[in-house]
Formats: C-alpha cells, structure tokens, sequence
C-alpha cells in the first residue's frame, strides 16, 4: 500500500509515477477524505476538551450555588456530537483504505513507462542459434521419451494439465533438489508453507482485492480461503503484523511448492505442453530487508537466479521490466527468460521483484531501527525457478539430433548417475 502521507505531499509526482503504470489516479478523492478527516479530528478534540473543562467546572459551580442543569446539557450536546464525530472518522478510515489498496505500487524511478512492449534485456547467455539441426518441440519429445503423459492428464483432469511418468518424474524431481540443495548453500532457511490460505495473506501480498478472481478459492469454508498461486503469498506473511528488530534482517527463505493457478494459458500453438499450466511446481525465494538493504538484495536475488540457470547450462536473457509491466504490488522486476528453440522465442522462468515496503504497509511488518524508532521492512521475492517452463526448455535445449536428451551435469547427481535419455522403442 501506498504511504498516505506521500500522496498528500506530492499528489502530483504519485500521479506521474503511477501513470508509468498505465495507471490513472485522481488524488483529489483522497485528499477531500484526508482535509476532511482533519477537520473533524479537530473538532472532536475541541468538544472533548470542553467536556473535560465543563466536567471539572461542575463542584465549583455547585459551591458558588450555580445551575449545573446547563453544563449536564452541553456535555451531553458534546459527547452526542463527538459519537457522531468518531461515526465519521470511522467512515472516512474505511473510505480512505478503500480507494489506497486498489492502487499499484510505486515504480523505481529508473524503469522506463509503458508495458511490455517497453521491456528491454541487459544481459543474454548463451547463443540461440547454436542448434545445427531442426529442433523438435518438448511436447514431441517428452512423449518419444516417456517424460510426460498429456492424454492421461487431460483424461484425469483436463486441459492445462500433465502428468510427469517415470523419467521424466525424476527429472523435474532432480531440478527441485538442485534447487534447494543451491538455496541451502547459500544461506536461506527452507520452509514448507500451507498450501490453503487465508483473506488476509493474499491482502497483504497485494493480490486481493484486486486480483480476486485469479486464484482458486474453497467453498464452504469459513472465514473464506484459497489455495495459493505462488509460494511468495505464504512467504510475506511470515511475519504479518509482528515487529522485527534490525539487527534480525535480513531474513531470506525459500519454498518449494506446487502453484495453481486459474489462467492456464490458450490453445495456441506457443502455449502448448508445459508453458502455462493450472498447476505447476516452483521454489520461491523471500527476503525482508531494511531499506538501506533493499538494493543490494535484489541485486543478490538476480544473480542467484542467473546462477541456476547458467548452471544447467541454458541460452537465456534477463529483461528489465518497464513500469507497466510490472505486476501490481512491485516497484521493479527483473525477468530470466529462457530459449525455447522450437518456438523461436524466450519465455520467462523466473522474476524477482522488490515491493519496496508496498506489502509491508498492508501486512503492519515492521522493524525496530537501532535509533529505537519504528520502520516498515521492505519485502522482495524471486523464482528460483519455476519449473514448467525450464522442464521444456532444458528439454529442447539438450535434444540431439536422434532425439535423445542431455541431462546437465548438475542434475546427473540426483539422476543415479545418468547422462542421455534416450527415445523409447516402439
């Protein structure tokens, strides 16, 4: 959530930075809530201090033999206008939260404006023109060579979905444990979060009220849950509502778990197989920082996520968002995207992202200076990764020419050893 007291400073910067967004705001509802609220502020604080002097008036006025009839009667006048007063600064309170959660984060004031059209790599590995041969498409290879099993899965469950058989289980099993094992070594603490979430996870993840309709929500359950879209809705809650003291930060933790996910892709062409699915499996990275520590976190996140994919030896690029594309609760994001060689394109496998202390505000995550005084942490997470779209790309990547497959050297540990997978015979 936005800080209040910077749109009522700058409405107008807040303006031209959310339009960088493709974001319209009108500050003016806000500010008339804001001057008004001050205005009955005030006159509470008047009547009740009147009541307070009229109360302490009352035994002088008896002694002198004064009617107390008339001061009874002020404070009550008073004490009936300060409930009609409070009524109101409740009202504007709700009225004021109302029109600030709906808003998107501020973006950096570096990110170019625009949507992804305005997107632009910094940095490419790898050469995507390195195949001599024509490649095949993951969904062909991963059925000659018995990874996947898309009718079985469409039979169970439906469109969207796979089904990971035998050696094709393994290997999405060994990224995971590369993944983690990697995470591990570099100093985060593992967690395995529920996957059922309550309301106010995905409000303070910035997803609700906006995105409401984007995850799966459980009927029948009360107070109402969903089941989560990303490991990271778990993640920035650890800490909801508590107070941390600065010498505990940063924290930095990751999670494996599946994600589910209502959007699911089309019926194109590009979006076959394995690219969008309703469920897929990923390891989030989290981290709450200070603010002076926030940079140099992303920076770290970035380049841990560079790592694993350079690691399994994949052609790839890192994008810099422009404004509009980031997602609603990020000030910047950075995406990896891989080459997936049938399609001729890139496709994004991770994103790590800095929300500033946007989720922070909305969750009450705050930390303790070493000046004593209180900070809103700032919360940052990343994909360290997504599997459903590194499968296929490590898939094609590592073809040969008979349709065989090159498990990368990292993951031949947690594969008994094993280097090719070959095509099933017929």
């Amino acid at each position: 959530m936005i800080d209040l007291k910077r749109i009522l400073e700058n409405p107008e910067g807040v303006k031209e930075a959310l339009a960088k967004k493709l974001w319209d705001f009108d500050p003016k509802p806000i500010q008339a809530l804001a001057e008004e609220r001050l205005v009955v502020l005030k006159k509470t604080e008047a009547n009740k201090a009147e009541q307070n002097q009229l109360s302490k008036s009352v035994p002088e006025v008896k002694k002198n033999g004064g009617d107390v009839q008339a001061i009874f009667a002020r404070v009550k006048a008073l004490a009936a206008e300060n409930k009609e007063g409070e009524e109101r600064l409740k009202k504007i309170e709700e009225e004021l939260k109302a029109l600030l959660e709906v808003l998107p984060n501020i973006p950096d004031d570096d990110l170019v404006a625009g949507g992804k059209e305005n997107n632009h790599p910094i940095y490419k590995f790898g050469d995507p023109n390195s195949m001599k041969f024509t490649p095949k498409n993951h969904v062909d290879l991963c059925e000659s060579c018995g990874l996947i099993d898309y009718k079985r899965a469409a039979k169970i469950s439906g469109n969207g979905t796979w089904i990971y058989t035998n050696l094709g289980a393994r290997l999405e099993w060994a990224l995971l444990n590369y993944f983690i094992e990697t995470h591990l070594a570099d100093g985060y603490e593992m967690i395995l979060p529920p996957h059922i979430l309550n309301y106010n996870s995905g409000y303070t993840a910035g997803q609700f009220p906006k995105f409401e309709e984007d995850v799966f929500w459980l009927e029948g359950t009360e107070p109402r849950k969903f089941i989560l879209p990303t490991a990271e809705t778990a993640l920035v809650n650890l800490h909801r509502d508590e107070i941390l003291s600065e010498s505990d930060l940063p924290r930095k933790y990751f999670a494996y778990t599946p994600c589910y996910r209502k959007e699911a892709g089309s019926y194109r062409t590009e979006e076959r197989g394995m690219i969008r699915g309703y469920q897929f499996n990923k390891v989030e990275m989290v981290q709450y920082t200070t603010e002076e520590g926030s940079d140099a976190a992303f920076e770290e996140m970035v380049k841990k996520a560079q790592k694993l994919v350079e690691g399994l030896g994949l052609t790839y690029q890192l994008d810099k968002l422009a404004a509009g594309d980031c997602s609603h609760s990020m000030a910047r994001t950075y995406d990896i995207e891989v080459w997936i060689p049938s399609m001729g394109i890139y496709k994004e496998v991770s994103s790590v992202s800095n929300a500033r202390d946007y989720q922070a505000r909305r969750g009450m995550i705050r930390y303790r200076g070493e000046d004593g005084k209180m900070h809103f942490c700032h919360t940052l997470n990343g994909s360290g990764l997504a599997t459903s779209r590194i499968f296929p790309a490590l898939v094609e990547q590592c073809q040969q020419e008979d349709g065989s497959i090159v498990i990368p050297e990292v993951l031949r540990k947690y594969m008994g050893g094993m280097e090719v997978i070959k095509p099933i015979k017929k």
